[in-house]
């Protein structure tokens, strides 16, 4: 098993640059990022092991807000503290913020029979890295039947009842079954994360969160401000919403479409434009802010809706993490974590079949593509933006054909 690399004096900037390329090439979504995320971290720089960052990913399912970001933001904040937490999340969602506010701004991108075959590529290597990352994960999380089994329930669980709520469900109803099925003694040793932050500091920054939640609605009722107002929107859509970016989209329709921030056909236009782009989907806030009718808009309204969406991220991975750490050194939550494992990779099963198998591979042309990618990527040992960049330039020749 991997082995956890405790070092923590990383600069931030080597933090910085490595999110950027993952920024630049991580197409695919919120799963796909994670995948991205296991090969970089786990299997080529060893930063933590499959079990650690398991838990991570456990963690950041239930935390509400786009949990690959939380990922990633969490595994910065191991490496080099608060700077290397907002490194990583700078590196990781500048790129398409950038591209998105810029579209926002009235540039078009390439002629659209470029963009839907590349589009159609990139969404292909998706299937390949996601592939990776769910056998990865199977082969060091479910060694015995026992969690193979819970693997397979959470799997058809989360098919059958496709919501947020029947992850979370599933998360915890594994939990309870680890419990019971598996003694702790039995365990592997826990992998702490190097997260040097006490309790109390992470429940200040808890009770910050909550605070923000609950007086700027009050604030922006109070003083009717332009400002203020998109502040309290997208901060309060970036703390209620579990399941990631794909949810977040339309929850960010009915706070800036009826008010007349942004215009229903803009907003339809910036909606298509993120799922084209790399990173997190939450970016769109920043095309949303860019987007604006009235003031602020342009560069400063991107911005201010792009920090404001993530601000809850930081408040609540920091604010849960040195409790998450003490939980997991508990032996009962060890064999809770042994079942929330499998879990967790049941969901990643689910996801790779619907919404990543099902919207990419439409023709054996793609699967063709879709096979030589997970062999470049599995055997091959290609690193991934390169696999990402020739995906793209395959889809988009594919669909000249």
């Amino acid at each position: 098993m991997t082995t956890l690399t405790t070092r923590t004096d990383q600069s931030p900037w080597d933090v910085f640059w490595i999110f950027l390329r993952l920024g630049l090439t991580s197409f695919g979504g919120p799963v796909a990022h994670l995948g991205y995320f296991r090969e970089e971290f786990v299997s080529r720089r060893q930063w933590l092991s499959d079990r650690s960052y398991a838990d991570l990913v456990a963690l950041c399912q239930f935390l509400p807000g786009p949990a690959s970001s939380q990922v990633g933001i969490a595994l910065g904040f191991s490496r080099a503290g608060y700077s290397g937490a907002l490194a990583a999340w700078t590196g990781f969602t500048l790129p398409s913020a950038i591209v998105l506010i810029v579209f926002a701004m009235g540039i078009t991108s390439a002629g659209s029979s470029f963009s839907e075959g590349a589009l159609q590529g990139l969404k292909i290597v998706a299937v390949a890295v996601v592939t990776q990352a769910v056998w990865g994960m199977a082969r060091s999380l479910c060694t015995d039947a026992k969690r193979i089994t819970i693997m397979m329930l959470a799997t058809c669980a989360v098919l059958l009842m496709p919501s947020v709520w029947s992850q979370i469900g599933v998360i915890i109803v594994a939990g309870l079954a680890g419990v019971m099925l598996f003694k702790p003694a039995q365990l592997a040793p826990n992998d702490p994360l190097p997260i040097q932050i006490t309790r109390r500091t992470g429940a200040f920054w808890l009770t910050l969160f909550f605070i923000i939640l609950i007086v700027l609605p009050v604030a922006a009722e109070a003083l009717p401000n332009q400002t203020l107002a998109i502040i309290d929107a997208f901060y309060r859509a970036g703390s209620l919403v579990f399941g990631g970016g794909h949810v977040v989209l339309p929850l960010l329709q009915t706070e800036v479409v009826p008010t007349g921030w942004v215009d229903e056909q803009v907003f339809l236009a910036g909606y298509g434009a993120t799922q084209a782009m790399p990173g997190p989907l939450f970016t769109f806030a920043a095309f949303l802010g860019a987007s604006m009718s009235s003031a602020p808009s342009d560069w400063l309204g991107g911005m201010i809706a792009l920090i404001a969406i993530f601000i809850p991220s930081f408040l609540l991975v920091v604010g849960a993490l040195p409790f998450w750490e003490q939980l997991r050194q508990n032996l009962r939550t060890q064999a809770a974590l042994g079942g929330i494992n499998a879990s967790v990779v049941g969901l990643l099963l689910a996801a790779l079949y619907q919404p990543v198998w099902t919207s990419a591979i439409l023709s054996p042309q793609d699967f063709g593509l879709a096979l030589v990618a997970f062999v470049a990527l599995m055997f091959w040992k290609l690193p991934p933006w390169l696999v990402v960049a020739a995906g793209g330039l395959a889809g988009w020749l594919l669909h000249l054909l």
